[in-house]
């Protein structure tokens, strides 16, 4: 029988429980990491993932066609949505800034439903100050 030198076992035995260790740490950290996520709230980040895609829907794309009755009913779904600004976003919600940007962004909604679209040139009126209302409020709080 041939016997493995003793340090040459005990060599190979560190590196195993090396390789064990970082594989469980591994797998607790990713276990931490899921149960902080479970517990964060996804309506907010959600929200402004949709309000994001309808204001960039609002300006169609190079060979899209513009069409102002589509347009319209983006305007109508933006200020849905910015109604919920406040209850989406319940950590800051009562935040005395935060409400007037939220108010200033339902006024420019407000303004751009008042406002008639003719073709995309208007909508790009329209569309810049919803932009402005939006990175005035990320600015404070993102």
């Amino acid at each position: 029988m041939s016997a493995t030198p003793p340090h040459q076992s005990r060599a190979s035995r560190y590196a195993f429980m090396l390789i064990l260790g970082l594989l469980i740490g591994l797998v607790c950290s990713v276990m931490v990491a899921r149960a902080l996520q479970v517990r964060r709230n996804p309506v907010p980040d959600s929200l402004m993932q949709v309000m994001a895609y309808q204001l960039r829907s609002l300006q169609p794309g190079a060979g899209e066609v513009c069409n102002p009755t589509q347009q319209q009913a983006r305007l109508q779904s933006l200020r849905l949505l910015a109604d919920e600004l406040e209850p989406a976003f319940a950590d800051i919600g009562e935040d005395r800034r935060f409400g007037e940007h939220a108010q200033a962004l339902r006024a420019a909604l407000d303004q751009a439903q008042r406002a008639p679209l003719h073709d995309c040139a208007a909508i790009a009126a329209v569309k810049t100050p919803l932009s402005d209302a939006c990175d005035a409020c990320h600015r404070d709080f993102r």
